[in-house]
């Protein structure tokens, strides 16, 4: 865990230019994997990623630089104590317990898009989602286990291969498919900007498009290795919000050229629109290597990110002594293990919805909204606690200043509890399944997860379990460093 002194000075060696640090932003964020998701919407899913830029993105950009710059540990550190110490555990716990809904989503999108590889009908086949999932997972948790240092690099790389180079292909494929004079499946035209209103279920996929954005605070930690950090951290994250709105806007724009709105998998539409193009222009055997790519992407930015969350909840375990030492255990390699096992046994439960359910895209869906539910949580403590600390320690040395931080908080709040309620509204893509269902299904994941489980973790704490003291560690930020 890096730490930061309001009297250290690093050395110029060390600080990062801001055009580096928006493509860390940028890669941390952006993916193909949501374009589907918006793609049914057609020329509207412009304004759908526009509105939660506006009102969650930019203020999540700029909160989490202030709070970074100020506080070294992150979300824990910095609810902790703008709030109160168990309510930073619950945020560092949201952090955590969100990824035992990402990854099954996550590789669920793996099972689809590696279904084109071997026979396009699996991608609607749960049982077969849900085997790759369990295999995956466990795969990752083995290799994140034994300390694999190559896993690192795999974020920049699964950006290059599995984002940047594929939508760079499915825009240029979609201009020549226009320019052709082909029609595109969607309406193109100025009356079709703004989605139809059909009743509130009619905007619900705007909810994951707030967890698409997430992860912008993660990146604000590096804030104080700028140079100038008043001028070039709202640079960087300009460029970033630029860069991650393309990425997700425009290759949605095309899959809707060429794939109909009804016929779009929330899991697989990235590879049906790839196929539709590839079989259009009679290159249909580049559609596995397509594939190949985007499976890639995704494992290595699982890989990634696997161990992370668990890694910071493990530390505040050990350090306040809220988890047992049997799940804070690390083994030789310094990996939280026994965490990484505990968390797979969840997943793997998570898994077995895509076995059940008839409908994948229905699973991933719900599976979606349960993580964003859960993340949010995290969001509303960390805008609270921005406001505490600004108006309760103004003087507390900080690199970087956010303007306006109690309108970006006020906005940041508003738009993750609307998302939050919305998030119980059955969207049209669900289906016919019962809607009474689908809500108690999302709430009870959420109260169980996001609530219940962290509330007992507190309550029945033990003075024992604390196993290590807080040591400040005061070095300059580096490139290299980790940062959890």
């Amino acid at each position: 865990m890096t730490s930061r002194s309001a009297t250290t000075t690093a050395p110029a060696t060390t600080h990062l230019s801001w055009i580096t640090l928006a493509l860390m932003t940028t890669s941390s964020v952006a993916s193909l994997r949501s374009a589907p998701t918006m793609a049914v919407y057609g020329l509207a899913c412009v304004f759908l990623y526009l509105l939660p830029a506006l009102l969650f993105l930019l203020p999540t950009a700029f909160v989490a630089a202030e709070l970074a710059s100020g506080w070294e540990g992150g979300v824990y550190r910095w609810v902790g104590e703008g709030l109160s110490k168990p309510l930073g555990f619950l945020a560092v716990w949201c952090q955590f317990a969100m990824t035992i809904f990402y990854y099954p989503s996550l590789l669920a999108y793996v099972a689809s898009t590696f279904a084109y590889l071997i026979d396009p009908a699996l991608a609607s086949n749960g049982p077969y989602v849900a085997l790759v999932i369990v295999v995956v997972y466990w795969a990752g948790v083995y290799i994140s286990a034994k300390g694999t240092k190559t896993v690192a690099g795999l974020s920049s790389t699964g950006l290059i291969i599995g984002t940047l180079i594929p939508g760079v292909l499915l825009v240029a494929l979609g201009i020549v498919f226009l320019a052709q004079g082909n029609s595109p499946a969607a309406p193109m035209d100025g009356g079709h900007l703004l989605p139809a209103w059909t009743g509130v279920a009619s905007l619900v996929l705007i909810v994951g498009n707030f967890l698409s954005y997430s992860g912008m605070e993660m990146n604000a930690v590096h804030v104080s290795a700028l140079r100038d950090p008043g001028k070039q951290y709202p640079r960087a994250m300009t460029l970033a919000v630029l860069l991650v709105l393309s990425i997700f806007i425009v290759p949605a724009v095309v899959i809707s050229w060429v794939v109909p709105a009804r016929d779009i998998g929330l899991t697989a539409g990235v590879m049906q629109a790839f196929d539709g193009f590839f079989t259009h222009f009679g290159i249909g055997f580049l559609t596995p290597v397509l594939g190949v790519l985007l499976v890639a992407a995704a494992l290595g930015g699982m890989l990634t990110w696997l161990a992370g969350p668990s890694k910071g909840l493990v530390l505040i375990g050990r350090t306040e002594g809220y988890l047992p030492p049997l799940l804070t255990r690390v083994n030789a390699n310094g990996v939280q293990r026994n965490m990484l096992v505990a968390q797979g046994v969840l997943t793997t439960i998570l898994a077995l919805l895509y076995a059940f359910i008839p409908d994948v895209s229905s699973a991933y869906w719900i599976l979606s909204v349960i993580t964003t539910q859960v993340y949010l949580i995290m969001y509303v403590l960390m805008f609270a606690a921005a406001i505490r600390l600004r108006r309760n320690r103004p003087d507390h040395p900080r690199g970087y200043r956010a303007p306006a931080l109690v309108t970006l908080c006020g906005l940041g709040t508003v738009s993750s509890v609307a998302a939050f309620l919305i998030g119980f509204i059955p969207p049209d893509q669900y289906g016919s399944g019962n809607r009474l269902g689908y809500i108690l299904l999302v709430g009870l994941g959420l109260g169980v997860v996001g609530l219940l489980i962290p509330y007992l973790f507190f309550r029945l704490r033990k003075p024992h379990w604390k196993t290590e003291e807080i040591t400040p560690i005061i070095r300059p930020h580096s490139f290299d460093e980790s940062i959890d």
